[in-house]
């Protein structure tokens, strides 16, 4: 057994980074012009190994394909991607040539046409397939369900989180000062309180 100094390695101890997802496609080829239309970053992979990967701009984890990598069907996977802004998103994929159903939202009956009305996280969607009908699910968070995040960590992936994420925590201060009907000439210790309690989804400061 493993161990570090005295004691045994516990399974939930170990980290398990989410590195790479396999992808079911009928032509590699089709397959990379599309991804690489999205933008996502072309990986280097062992020479002959005839795999291609890609990752999307600001993901950790990234997606290949090529031949004989997996046995499930061309187009049965299902996938999300997380952005903040999903009328952006949406708008910069359209732009891209890519063929993006409309933004919905989730309500008691089923899906409605539109973000949702007060832009609440995880409610949003719009969804979007490659060539083989793999599915890709974008879907709008901009702040996280309690336990999701490490809540002594605070990072962002890209410049454009961070710069979404101080936008949020400016309007939310504007709404403070006008509380408090006073400015705030501490605001910066006030944006970093917000943007670290909102990424870890705790309570927001007020």
């Amino acid at each position: 057994m493993s161990t570090t100094g005295n004691s045994p390695a516990r399974v939930g101890d170990v980290d398990m980074k989410l590195e790479v997802v396999v992808l079911p496609v009928t032509d590699v080829a089709r397959a990379e012009q599309f991804y690489g239309r999205l933008g996502w970053r072309s990986d280097q992979t062992p020479p002959g190994s005839g795999v291609v990967q890609l990752t999307p701009h600001g993901s950790g984890c990234s997606v290949h394909f090529g031949t004989g990598l997996t046995s499930a069907t061309p187009g049965s996977a299902r996938a999300f991607l997380i952005v903040s802004d999903i009328v952006r998103a949406r708008e910069a994929l359209v732009a891209a040539g890519v063929d993006v159903g409309e933004v919905f939202h989730l309500g008691p009956d089923g899906p409605i046409t539109g973000p949702d009305p007060e832009r609440g996280t995880y409610r949003s969607r719009a969804e979007f397939a490659d060539p083989d009908g793999n599915t890709w699910v974008m879907q709008e968070v901009t702040d996280r369900l309690p336990g999701r995040v490490d809540p002594g960590e605070t990072a962002y992936a890209t410049a454009t989180d961070l710069a979404d994420a101080m936008r949020r925590a400016s309007e939310a201060h504007g709404e403070h000062e006008k509380r408090i009907g006073a400015a705030d000439p501490d605001w910066p210790t006030w944006y970093a309180a917000y943007m670290v309690a909102e990424g870890a989804g705790q309570p927001l400061p007020q």
